[in-house]
């Protein structure tokens, strides 16, 4: 059997991927604006804006549910007083 009947040497087929891929993610890098020089900087400060977005989401769920945890213990106090008979010493 020739070498042609078997196809080419793998070393050849693992080369001709290895270009392929690498001109299509320039092509898209380059359809996506991001072939720049700056681009690395650019996804850099994104990736920091979004963990900055995410922190800022996890702090806001954090405060309310404090808050919901503090009002609705206020009003079990405020509760507990009113079936103990606490709200009767009240000036009105």
């Amino acid at each position: 059997m020739t070498q042609e009947a078997r196809g080419p040497a793998p070393v050849t087929v693992r080369a001709l991927i290895e270009e392929a891929s690498n001109a299509g993610a320039e092509r898209v890098l380059e359809r996506l604006g991001l072939n720049d020089p700056g681009a690395r900087a650019d996804i850099g400060e994104l990736r920091e804006l979004l963990k900055a977005w995410r922190d800022a989401k996890v702090s806001a769920r954090n405060a309310v549910l404090a808050w919901i945890v503090r009002i609705l213990l206020a009003a079990l106090v405020v509760g507990m007083a009113a079936r103990v008979g606490l709200t009767a010493h009240l000036k009105p």
